[in-house]
Protein backbone atom coordinates (compact mmCIF):
# COMPACT_ATOMS: atom_id res chain seq x y z
CA UNK A 1 0.00 0.00 0.00
CA UNK A 2 1.72 3.63 -0.97
CA UNK A 3 0.75 6.45 0.95
CA UNK A 4 1.82 9.84 -0.74
CA UNK A 5 1.74 13.18 1.61
CA UNK A 6 3.31 16.27 2.85
CA UNK A 7 5.86 15.98 5.79
CA UNK A 8 4.33 17.60 7.90
CA UNK A 9 5.52 18.41 12.13
CA UNK A 10 5.16 15.95 15.01
CA UNK A 11 5.17 16.58 18.53
CA UNK A 12 8.83 15.51 19.00
CA UNK A 13 7.87 12.57 21.23
CA UNK A 14 9.71 9.83 19.23
CA UNK A 15 12.90 12.31 18.63
CA UNK A 16 13.63 12.48 22.21
CA UNK A 17 13.77 8.47 22.29
CA UNK A 18 16.21 8.69 20.01
CA UNK A 19 13.64 7.51 16.81
CA UNK A 20 13.24 11.09 14.77
CA UNK A 21 10.44 10.39 12.85
CA UNK A 22 9.04 11.95 9.29
CA UNK A 23 4.90 12.09 9.27
CA UNK A 24 2.36 12.16 7.49
CA UNK A 25 -1.13 12.99 7.39
CA UNK A 26 -3.19 9.31 6.62
CA UNK A 27 -6.83 10.50 5.56
CA UNK A 28 -8.69 8.00 6.42
CA UNK A 29 -6.98 6.72 9.68
CA UNK A 30 -7.96 2.72 8.12
CA UNK A 31 -4.38 1.43 8.78
CA UNK A 32 -2.88 0.68 11.75
CA UNK A 33 -0.14 -0.83 13.38
CA UNK A 34 4.06 -1.22 12.86
CA UNK A 35 5.61 -1.81 9.61
CA UNK A 36 8.31 -2.53 7.73
CA UNK A 37 7.99 -0.04 4.92
CA UNK A 38 9.98 1.81 1.92
CA UNK A 39 9.88 5.67 1.70
CA UNK A 40 10.81 7.62 -1.56
CA UNK A 41 12.16 11.20 -0.64
CA UNK A 42 13.01 13.45 -4.11
CA UNK A 43 14.21 9.82 -6.23
CA UNK A 44 15.66 8.08 -3.57
CA UNK A 45 14.15 5.45 -1.88
CA UNK A 46 15.08 4.25 2.14
CA UNK A 47 14.05 1.59 4.25
CA UNK A 48 11.73 2.15 7.49
CA UNK A 49 9.95 1.11 10.75
CA UNK A 50 6.65 3.28 10.14
CA UNK A 51 3.90 3.54 13.07
CA UNK A 52 0.48 3.82 11.58
CA UNK A 53 -1.88 5.33 14.11
CA UNK A 54 -5.39 5.37 13.56
CA UNK A 55 -6.54 7.54 16.57
CA UNK A 56 -4.31 10.80 15.10
CA UNK A 57 -4.80 9.57 11.42
CA UNK A 58 -0.77 9.75 11.08
CA UNK A 59 1.88 7.75 9.62
CA UNK A 60 5.56 8.38 11.35
CA UNK A 61 8.54 6.58 9.55
CA UNK A 62 11.52 6.53 11.34
CA UNK A 63 14.45 5.68 8.96
CA UNK A 64 16.49 3.25 8.72
CA UNK A 65 20.07 5.02 8.46
CA UNK A 66 19.49 8.59 7.59
CA UNK A 67 20.53 11.68 9.42
CA UNK A 68 19.70 14.21 7.41
CA UNK A 69 16.73 17.14 7.97
CA UNK A 70 13.64 17.08 5.76
CA UNK A 71 11.30 19.54 6.12
CA UNK A 72 8.20 20.48 3.91
CA UNK A 73 8.49 18.16 1.72
CA UNK A 74 6.22 15.19 -0.07
CA UNK A 75 7.95 11.37 0.57
CA UNK A 76 6.00 8.25 -0.58
CA UNK A 77 5.54 6.00 1.89
CA UNK A 78 5.47 1.76 1.19
CA UNK A 79 3.75 -0.20 3.66
CA UNK A 80 5.75 -3.91 2.86
CA UNK A 81 4.97 -5.89 5.73
CA UNK A 82 3.22 -5.65 9.01
CA UNK A 83 5.30 -6.31 12.09
CA UNK A 84 2.61 -6.25 15.18
CA UNK A 85 0.12 -4.00 16.16
CA UNK A 86 -0.53 -0.69 17.70
CA UNK A 87 -0.42 -0.71 21.27
CA UNK A 88 -0.33 1.74 24.57
CA UNK A 89 2.77 1.52 26.81
CA UNK A 90 2.95 2.65 30.30
CA UNK A 91 6.11 4.90 30.10
CA UNK A 92 8.91 6.23 27.70
CA UNK A 93 11.32 3.02 28.77
CA UNK A 94 9.05 0.45 27.62
CA UNK A 95 8.12 2.08 24.33
CA UNK A 96 12.08 2.60 23.76
CA UNK A 97 12.36 -1.02 23.89
CA UNK A 98 9.16 -1.83 21.53
CA UNK A 99 10.47 0.77 19.39
CA UNK A 100 13.74 -0.65 19.09
CA UNK A 101 12.69 -3.95 18.65
CA UNK A 102 10.39 -3.17 15.95
CA UNK A 103 13.61 -1.38 14.18
CA UNK A 104 15.80 -4.73 14.59
CA UNK A 105 12.44 -6.63 13.12
CA UNK A 106 12.44 -3.93 10.21
CA UNK A 107 16.44 -4.54 9.71
CA UNK A 108 15.42 -8.25 9.37
CA UNK A 109 13.21 -7.67 6.78
CA UNK A 110 15.15 -6.18 4.21
CA UNK A 111 17.85 -7.82 5.06
CA UNK A 112 19.58 -9.42 1.91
Amino acid sequence: MNIRGKVIPGSGRARTLGFPTLNIPQDDGSVTGIFAATVLITGRTYHAAVFADRERKILEAYLLDFDDEIEAEEITINLVKKIRDAQKFTDDTELQRAIAADVRAVREHFKP
